[in-house]
């Protein structure tokens, strides 16, 4: 299985955390993270994945692998820069949104407008009109619960797309 985490390359030492704590549950479960391989979110998130035993692939926007933050076991270089973006997020079977800024709420676009699942820890909500939240991420409130929701999402949507059903 595996599970995309985005979110920002500046985040606060808050939201860094959570983002290497949800890293660390992917990796303790043998779950693949699959990220944007440079700082901030995605340099937390690996880090956590491989303290725990966990696989990591950086999806990075550029053509040098050596760009890559230290914890990422598998760099894909694109040259694509924010077009990348996409690669992410189709990678992943699910998505755990950590904080993140405007390109992490690009992710999330491309990501629901999938299909895809969107787990957010901290991130942006989404309304389509006053009403207030649409629903269409799931929140989670930690860590564990982002990666619960997540694995859970990801057997969920391989089920519905098995050829037996």
């Amino acid at each position: 299985m595996i599970i995309a985490v985005i979110g920002a390359s500046e985040p606060s030492v808050e939201i860094a955390a959570l983002a290497e704590q949800v890293g660390e549950e992917l990796g303790r479960r043998g779950v693949t993270l699959v990220c944007g391989g440079l700082g901030g979110v995605m340099e937390a998130a690996c880090r956590g994945a491989k303290t725990t035993g966990g696989t990591t692939i950086g999806v990075l926007p550029g053509s040098d692998p050596r760009a890559a933050n230290s914890w990422v076991d598998i760099p894909i270089c694109t040259g694509l820069s924010y077009a990348r973006n996409v690669i992410i997020v189709k990678t992943g079977w699910s998505v755990i949104a950590v904080g993140g800024a405007y390109g992490t709420l690009s992710e999330i676009g491309h990501a629901l407008g999938d299909q895809i699942p969107v787990i957010g820890l901290q991130t942006w909500s989404l309304s389509r009109d006053e009403d207030g939240a649409d629903g269409s991420i799931l929140v989670a409130s930690d860590p564990r619960d982002a990666v619960d929701k997540a694995v859970e999402a990801a057997k969920q949507r391989r089920r519905s797309r098995s050829p037996s059903s």
